[in-house]
């Protein structure tokens, strides 16, 4: 079984991402989810993202994202929605022992972080083939740069232009969408 570092995304750590969190956990799998937002929660991106900005953004995300990691074994798959694709991904390319990735509805050029993907991580992005978002600022772009670069790299595009789809707890959850990234998801763990 593989054990987890999940970050949530600019709306904090909502019941959606517990109740992803319990999922995984339940297929046994260890997952630890840190709150970078000290136990709050927004009711809309643009309100998580002026929190995030007030605490320092992207650089303090990133360090408490590091912070989260120092606690815990080396040999980890780093998740992360939104927002918290930056922590997970910076520590998947540069954490030593990474076991995986598993980013969803954004990913960064992987220059950001470091010259290359590492060889032994394998990683799976997940977004809307139509979220504003994920499609029209850029992540799909580097999604799929990933996907080119690394040895083990899997890009799945979803039908749709919601951005947080798999959070249960908010209008833009999609179950269908939803229950296809779990199974891919469990499956890949299944293999870490």
């Amino acid at each position: 079984m593989a054990e987890v570092l999940l970050f949530h995304h600019a709306q904090g750590l909502t019941p959606g991402i517990a109740a992803f969190a319990a999922d995984l956990r339940s297929a046994g799998h260890t997952v630890h989810t840190p709150d970078l937002f000290d136990g709050r929660t927004f009711g809309t991106i643009d309100e998580g993202m002026a929190h995030a900005e007030a605490i320092g953004f992207p650089d303090g995300v990133l360090e408490r994202g590091v912070a989260a990691a120092e606690e815990l074994p080396t040999d980890l798959v780093y998740a992360g929605f939104s927002l918290g694709v930056l922590p997970a991904q910076m520590l998947a390319q540069t954490r030593a022992g990474a076991r995986g990735a598993l980013l969803f509805y954004s990913c960064v050029p992987v220059s950001a972080f470091g010259p290359r993907w590492p060889d032994d991580v394998p990683v799976q992005v997940h977004g809307m083939d139509a979220d504003p978002i994920f499609v029209g600022e850029g992540d799909v772009d580097a999604a799929r740069a990933l996907v080119e670069e690394a040895n083990d790299a899997e890009l799945f595009l979803y039908p749709g232009d919601q951005h947080y789809f798999a959070d249960s707890s908010l209008p833009s959850y999609d179950a269908e969408a939803t229950a296809l990234l779990n199974r891919r998801v469990l499956d890949f763990l299944d293999h870490e």
